[in-house]
């Protein structure tokens, strides 16, 4: 291990890495422990309880790493995971402060290459200012993936940008999906064009082709990330959500992203298999629409964890899901409460891949 993490001024494309795909197999899998009560107000008595779900499900089929304050909170979580039977072997703490717990955000993105049989990794720290600046302070968040990397030794490469992991999906072959609604937000990099953005993915995340959908979901408080609209589920294949309801406010904006979607072709110039999942019922507290979707799964090693909301599309869901992943279980997990901290599964992990 190196005292200080490995810096670069060439950019992980012109040494050959790449971000890869989602459901390429992984080493583990991160999470930041919930703590800031404030990012549910009024209920966040039951959300550990949602994140301990989490890490029972993930634990099963890989190495949880989860960032703790200290070791006193280590401690705690511990006992809480314990309580409820999760398999301790496979839980990491480190002790990483954070603001808050949305680590696919925050915490590191991971980039690899092969060379004569062997993987390499390396780490991006793209900056993170709390989804343009909306919820400080963001500045223990901001440095986890240098934390991370100094604590591994891995190579790490800082952008200079504003991104969030969230806000984009890969296919691991050289596509790369977003939104305009996030990436071209004048608060995130109010002096880059979209030009200059995409530059940016193509460097760091070794990817050919840029695809932009337009708005995200309402409730959203990111600007429209991705995890909550579409999804790379294989190479050439897509998952995303409509809306059916032509009152609704996200009926326009999803069929208006469903016909974008119709037009694209991957890296290669094939056309993409596009699978639609509904939409749950909108749902709202103290007059917020929440961000539910079913976008929102993660796909772990061997299973596939998806956000449920008590709601009459949850099977309905689950199936076309499990449909389109039959080699992974598929698993439904209740983030009725989770959601109203306006996120779910897919963001609160972040995976990292097998070397």
């Amino acid at each position: 291990m190196t005292d200080t993490p490995l810096r670069s001024s060439e950019t992980p494309l012109s040494l050959g890495y790449r971000m890869p795909a989602e459901w390429e197999p992984h080493e583990s899998t991160w999470l930041s422990w919930p703590h800031k009560e404030e990012s549910w107000p009024g209920a966040f008595e039951p959300v550990p309880g949602v994140f301990v779900e989490i890490t029972r499900q993930l634990s099963q089929a890989e190495l949880v790493r989860i960032n703790v304050a200290d070791e006193d909170a280590a401690a705690s979580v511990r006992n809480l995971l314990g309580a409820a039977g999760v398999n301790l072997e496979a839980i990491r703490f480190h002790v990483n402060p954070t603001n808050d717990a949305w680590a696919r955000d925050h915490g590191p993105i991971y980039v690899v290459k092969e060379d004569a049989g062997l993987r390499d990794r390396a780490i991006i720290d793209w900056g993170y200012n709390a989804w343009g600046n909306k919820y400080p302070p963001f500045d223990l968040d901001d440095v986890v993936p240098t934390r991370i990397a100094k604590e591994s030794g891995e190579r790490l490469f800082l952008p200079g940008i504003v991104m969030e992991g969230g806000s984009l999906d890969v296919n691991g072959l050289g596509t790369l999906l977003t939104t305009e609604s996030c990436l071209l937000n004048p608060n995130r990099n109010p002096h880059l064009s979209r030009t200059d953005i995409e530059w940016y993915l193509r460097e760091y995340l070794g990817v050919k082709l840029i695809l932009w959908l337009g708005d995200g979901i309402v409730g959203d408080d990111t600007d429209g990330h991705i995890d909550d609209l579409t999804r790379f589920v294989s190479a050439r294949k897509l998952v995303t959500v409509i809306e059916d309801d032509p009152a609704d406010d996200n009926f326009l904006p999803l069929r208006d992203n469903l016909a974008r979607l119709r037009n694209m072709t991957d890296q290669d110039g094939n056309p993409f298999e596009i699978v639609e999942l509904p939409m749950p019922r909108a749902r709202f507290i103290d007059d917020q629409r929440l961000p539910a979707s079913y976008a929102n799964f993660y796909i772990a090693n061997q299973r596939v964890l998806v956000p449920t909301f008590r709601d009459e599309n949850d099977m309905t869901a689950l199936e076309i899901l499990s449909q389109v992943f039959p080699d992974r279980r598929v698993v439904g997990i209740d983030c009725t409460d989770l959601v109203w901290g306006l996120g779910s599964i897919h963001c609160v992990t972040q995976q990292q891949p097998k070397v």
